[in-house]
């Protein structure tokens, strides 16, 4: 059996943003919350991170803490969100009222100008998962993530559908643990903001 928890990163300098992969580094607030999700707890045999600094910066944090391997995936960075790269909600309804609902209702075709396809996101998300749990079969792995990347590997692991991924809320710096066992996927709990043994 192999367990995967998904950690997303905390408040990043800036506060709320369609970031996507504009390398932005967490703010206090986001170090304050990823530390206290975490607590002294290190249940986990390997870190996996993103290389984007707002995950990266913790993970090696925490992987030096407790004396863990840690390596960077290029695959689990965030999805590009193309023209709304760095953008508010705030301002992105500004531009074009009507638009976020739009993407949150169908976020395969109403994607922004220049982001990358949601299938293509998925694809990437899934091949790294599908090398962890091959080259980690009975580990504890934590991956530090984005909200994009744990809904993607929520979607392959219970194979849901692409078109539902953002229905999936994702709060800054909780976990989510999913099980596998003979390749089938099972959701231990999601959105928590402590690590669990």
């Amino acid at each position: 059996m192999t367990t995967l928890d998904l950690m997303r990163h905390g408040e990043p300098v800036g506060g709320r943003r369609y970031r996507g992969q504009v390398d932005d580094p967490l703010s206090e607030k986001g170090w304050a919350q990823m530390h206290a999700a975490v607590g002294e707890h290190a249940p986990w045999s390997r870190i996996v991170s993103s290389p984007l600094l707002r995950c990266r910066a913790f993970a090696e944090t925490l992987a030096s803490r407790h004396g863990l391997p840690l390596a960077f995936d290029e695959r689990l960075k965030e999805v590009g969100f193309g023209v709304w790269e760095g953008k508010s909600a705030a301002e992105i309804e500004a531009e074009a009222p009507g638009t976020l609902a739009r993407f949150k209702a169908d976020p395969v075709n109403a994607r922004p100008a220049g982001a990358e396809p949601l299938a293509d996101f998925h694809a990437r998300v899934a091949a790294a998962l599908d090398d962890l749990l091959r080259r980690f079969t009975g580990e504890h792995i934590l991956l530090v993530g984005h909200a994009g990347v744990m809904r993607m590997a929520l979607g392959w692991a219970l194979q849901l559908p692409l078109e539902n991924a953002y229905r999936i809320e994702v709060a800054t710096a909780t976990l989510t643990r999913l099980r596998f066992d003979d390749g089938r996927a099972s959701l231990v709990f999601h959105g928590s903001s402590r690590v669990e043994r």
